[in-house]
């Protein structure tokens, strides 16, 4: 599978387990509905601005959505108690 396809895929699969729809995705990081539909559909890649406001929206490392690993990671790891 093509980085490209794995990117649709987790974004589509995230903003669907938040129980966002494309338009609350889209205003979130600046972005049209278009835009996010393109993205989802493969048909349109995204810049590094918005890849970075997605990661941000939905705390998730930028390796996870492009496909360079296979679980999620967060971008804060959680305090442990008493630090």
């Amino acid at each position: 599978m093509l980085y490209k396809e794995i990117f649709a895929i987790r974004v589509k699969k995230l903003r669907k387990a938040h129980g966002e729809q494309q338009k609350e995705l889209a205003e979130a990081i600046g972005a049209t509905q278009a835009t996010i539909s393109d993205i989802e559909n493969g048909r349109k890649a995204t810049s590094f601005d918005r890849l970075v406001a997605i990661c941000q929206h939905y705390n998730v490392s930028a390796d996870y959505l492009l496909g360079l690993i296979d679980e999620p990671r967060t971008l804060i790891p959680p305090k442990k108690e008493g630090t």
